[in-house]
Order: C-alpha cells, then structure tokens, then sequence
C-alpha cells in the first residue's frame, strides 16, 4: 500500500492508462523582417482558434458538472487576453525575429519556470494554467491535430505525472474510473473537477513508488484515505470490492433522509448548513436539505478575472442566492483573500508568511473602497432574505468595532438614496486565529453569532502549515489542545447568548460529530457533499451521551487517546444500530 493524498473521495478498480511524460521539441527558426505581418497573423489565428476550443471546452463542461466548473476554462480565456503575457510574444516576435511558435514557447517556459520557484499552490496552479493554454496554441501554430490523451474505449484509471483541465474535460467520463497523478494539489482545478464529476482522485506520489507504474497494472485507489495499491493480491480486490458496493449501496440511501430534520435520538437540533463558492451550487444544497448557506465564500466572485466586481454585479448574486433560499439563512462572508488566494489584478506584495500577514478583513479595513462596495451590496440583497454578514480572521475588537462602523455608514448611505435592506441585519465573525479564541467572551459581546474555522485556527495554534508536506503529518484537529480551546469559545458563546457554529474540514468530519454535540453546538456548516453523511450519524447519535464522552475527551493527554475514545464510540453506535435494527 502507498500513501498519498486523497483529492476525491471514492473507490477506484481498474487497469491503468498512463500518460507519457510530453514536451514540446522543435528548431529555434528565426524569420525575415518582411514576415512579421504573416507572422502576426498566424499568432492571432492561433489565438482565435484556441478561443474557441475553450468556449466550446467550458459549454461542455458547463452540461456534465456544472456552471461552477466551467469558470475554470475563464481563467484560461483570462490568459489569452492578458497584455503582459502577449506582450511578451509579440516582443520576441517582433524584436528578435522569432517565429511565433518558438516565441510561445519561450514565454510559457518563462513564466513556467517563474511561477514554480514560488513557493505557493495557487502560483503553481498558475503555472500549470499557463502551460495548458500556451500547448493547446502551439498546436495551432504548429498544425499538430494529435491528443495528449489517446481516446481509449474500455474503462481505465489514468496515471499522469500532472494533469491539466484540458486534458481531464476531453476524458469519456463513462471510461475514467479514477485520477492518479504524481504531482498536483487538493486545491488544483484538476481536483475541483474531479469531486464535481464524482472521480475518485488520488495524487501526492512524488518519491513514493518503488518502480513506474505500467499500463494494464492493476490498480486500487481510495480517493478518501488518499491510498493506492498496485496489483494487489486477491484479498484485497474481494476487500475493496465489498468496500465499493457497499458504499455505492449507502451514498444512494442518504437521499431518503435529506428531509429528516436534523435531531439527535434526544432530540437536540443541530441546523446542518452548507458551504457554497457560488450560486450555482445552492440547488444541490435544497436537494440535499440544508437548514441554509452557514458560508458563502465571496472571494470566488473575486477571482479569475480582470477586476473587481462591481457593487451591483455582486448586489444580483447575494439578490439571487437570498431568493433562492427562501428564508433559509445564508451568512455571507465578506472577502477572504491574501494567504494562499491571490487576485490577479490586485497584487499583493510578496511576504515571508502570507497566512501571517496582509489577508482577509486586514485587507478589507485598508480598502475601504472595496470594503464599502461589498458591504452595500449585502446589505441591499439583506432586504430580500435572511442574508446575515460575518468578518474573516478577526484578532481583536478594534477590528471588529470598525467593520461595525463601515457598516453603519453604508446603511446611512442607503437610507439617504432610499434604498431597501435589512435594518436589523445579523453581523458575526470567524474564530480563525488563537487571539481571537482566548478573548472570544469579549468579541461575542460585540455580535450576533461567531462561526469557528478549523482549518485555519488548528494550524495556528499548531504552527503547521497543512499544506507542507514535510511536516503535513503534525496538522492533528484532535490535540488536546486544539479541543480545549474550542471548548473555551463555545462556552463563551453560551455566556453571551449566541450561538457558535463551526465550519472547516473537522466541521464535516464523521468522527467529530460527537465532539461537536458533547460541546454543544448546534450549528455545523460543511460541504453539501458530505452534508448527508453527517446527518446520518447525527440521527442516530444521543447529545447527552456525547456530554459525557467530552468530559473524557477533555482529560486526555495526546490525540491518539481523542481518537481512541471516538473509535470506540464509533463502534459501540455501529453494534448499538445491528442490534436495534434486529
């Protein structure tokens, strides 16, 4: 068995297709000064043609998985169109005589070679955008009709060393049965279409493989636990055979309870709210019946683009996704960029520690600008649902006191031009960052609600970057330390009347569940795709019962005693249910 990272959740059986390792190989060929007209012309040809591929690319994907996956292919269309990078081109066509296939090349393998130095995902991601649109125009500007993915008619894991959006969006989705690539991030667009396609999708096996893998080995993924076996013995395949049907068998049952309300066996209600990047993800949050929207990420309106977005453009998306509710609440947090999420058009100036650094409402409290337009354009959708407002990565109360005061004054603005919204708006914060959790008795005297984000605050009080690999094993949700703090900030949440929710990876995470009902909380926002596997649990869970296993979570010394005691109870639930079902 190999380790690696589990980029989307599922079981994979299959024989493997791999892509070999490809680069573009041609003679520099330089051209005379009277074909710099023709030369011009076949770039701009290539441009329009590879235009339209990508517009007919993100139509496509646009019908199999969605809107939310198609903005990915706008990105691309963004790079095309960006004056630095074809600058570059023209340059080196126009200036040193090149021809313009040799001019593309040398300008992708520059800002390639660039953008990999640094080290952050999102700059590599990036790269690898740079590099899928400056192939698809070389294969224009050189006449080359092949495909870097051979169509193949039986169904297969495909292994690459990395692989691009292109290269998944032109796969027979009804053959590719898992994604398995050496390099690659969780957060890449490769993963993002993945878990919208439903692909299982494992990567991370940088160093870790004794030999290549072959075509027609035997492969085993499991996209949840992030492993990978090769040609595996027969007991294994009979494991994960029983392990798939029976999976398959559950993930179809859960559509049976999306209506249930969510209340433990001692009727304790826990509201089940969903995260959601955009709009068009909210019908799949009806359909798998979501109290409401406990997160909306701003940033992704933000994102893949040439600016920023204007206060009625973003006035329309809250406008609709209120609406679209109907009365369901829907806490929209205001932008959440720096750290690793980066606007092209606004640069940031590059930190040592940019998750330590200029990001999120530190951001927002310096432009006040930006922070205005969005304020207003909340408060105005506030008029047409239960749209609530929550700051990201508060550290004092200061912060606090002066998004309140932009606040106020976009009301004041409003009722001046006799606009509409919510006088009584809720306003809440994100419990990201230790400072915040130690003086959260002060903060919640200051708004309606906070909301604790796991990911953040556990690698804060950790000091561990989750995404560093050398180290990515020290990032533990369940340190003793991690639990009595967020301990600290419900219990303060309690004292001043308001309810703390928890949104972040542990928030869906099955085997906190009972942490979560121990401490009581009562609101958890999480991914829709596991919303119903969470409920699941919650519907046969008793609250009172979970008080008593905090109290011992909350004496142990080390993770592994947490975790034992929630395996045990894990276990005891799964006897308890064979033998009531009998």
């Amino acid at each position: 068995m190999i380790r690696g990272v589990g980029a989307s959740s599922g079981i994979a059986m299959g024989q493997a297709f791999v892509i070999p390792t490809w680069e573009w190989d041609f003679p520099e060929k330089m051209i005379d000064v009277t074909d710099l007209a023709y030369e011009f012309e076949r770039l701009y040809d290539g441009i329009r043609h590879s235009k339209d591929e990508l517009e007919l690319i993100k139509q496509e994907i646009k019908e199999v998985v969605g809107q939310e996956q198609a903005y990915i292919f706008d990105a691309h269309l963004a790079i095309l169109e960006d004056p630095i990078f074809m600058n570059e081109i023209q340059g080196i066509i126009e200036l040193q005589y090149k021809a313009a296939e040799v001019a593309v090349k040398e300008v992708i393998d520059k800002f390639v070679g660039m953008f990999n130095l640094i080290d952050d995902e999102y700059m590599k991601e990036r790269a690898l955008d740079i590099k899928d649109v400056g192939n698809r125009l070389l294969k224009h500007l050189l006449g080359d009709t092949s495909t870097t993915v051979p169509p193949i008619d039986h169904p297969y894991i495909l292994v690459a060393k990395e692989l691009t959006p292109s290269q998944l969006a032109h796969l027979d989705p009804t053959n590719v049965l898992g994604l398995l690539t050496i390099l690659g991030g969780t957060h890449s667009h490769v993963s993002i279409m993945a878990r919208a396609m439903s692909v299982p999708y494992v990567l991370g096996l940088e160093g870790k493989l004794l030999r290549p893998i072959q075509n027609g080995d035997f492969l085993i993924i499991d996209g949840q636990e992030g492993t990978l076996y090769i040609n595996p013995d027969k007991l294994t395949i009979e494991r994960y055979q029983a392990r798939k049907k029976n999976w398959l068998e559950f993930k179809e049952s859960l559509q049976e309870i999306a209506d249930v309300a969510p209340l433990t066996l001692d009727k304790s209600l826990v509201n089940l709210h969903a995260n959601i990047n955009s709009v068009m993800e909210i019908d799949q949050v009806l359909r798998n019946g979501a109290s409401g929207v406990g997160l909306f990420r701003t940033e992704y309106l933000y994102m893949d683009r040439d600016s920023l977005p204007s206060e009625e453009e973003q006035f329309e998306v809250y406008r609709h996704a209120a609406i679209q509710l109907k009365g369901r609440p829907i806490v929209i947090r205001t932008l959440d960029i720096g750290g690793d999420k980066k606007l092209d058009y606004m640069p940031l100036a590059k930190e040592d520690n940019p998750f330590l650094g200029y990001r999120a409402i530190r951001i927002s409290l310096d432009r006040s600008d930006l922070f205005m337009t969005q304020i207003r354009a909340i408060l105005r959708a506030s008029h047409f649902g239960n749209v609530k407002i929550m700051y990201p990565m508060v550290t004092s109360l200061d912060e606090v006191r002066q998004a309140k005061s932009y606040l106020e004054r976009a009301k004041l603005e409003l009722s001046a031009l006799g606009v509409p919204y919510n006088a009584n708006i809720e306003v809440g914060l994100t419990i990201e960052v230790p400072a915040a959790a130690i003086i959260a008795d002060v903060l919640a005297s200051e708004v309606n609600f906070m909301s604790i984000g796991t990911n953040d605050l556990v690698q804060y009080v950790l000091a561990v970057d989750r995404m560093n690999e050398n180290i990515a094993h020290l990032y533990n949700p369940y340190h003793p330390a991690v639990i009595r703090l967020l301990k600290t900030v419900i219990d303060a949440g309690k004292r001043a009347g308001i309810p703390v929710g928890v949104c972040g990876e542990m928030a869906g995470d099955i085997r906190a569940l009972p942490i979560w009902l121990g401490l009581g909380i009562e609101e958890l926002s999480i991914s829709v795709q596991t919303l119903l596997q969470v409920k699941h649990r919650l519907l046969s869970s008793d609250a009172a019962t979970c008080k008593s296993l905090v109290d011992r979570i909350l004496l142990c010394r080390t993770s592994d005693e947490i975790i034992e005691l929630l395996a045990q109870t894990e276990q005891l639930e799964q006897t308890e249910s064979i033998v009531g079902g009998n």
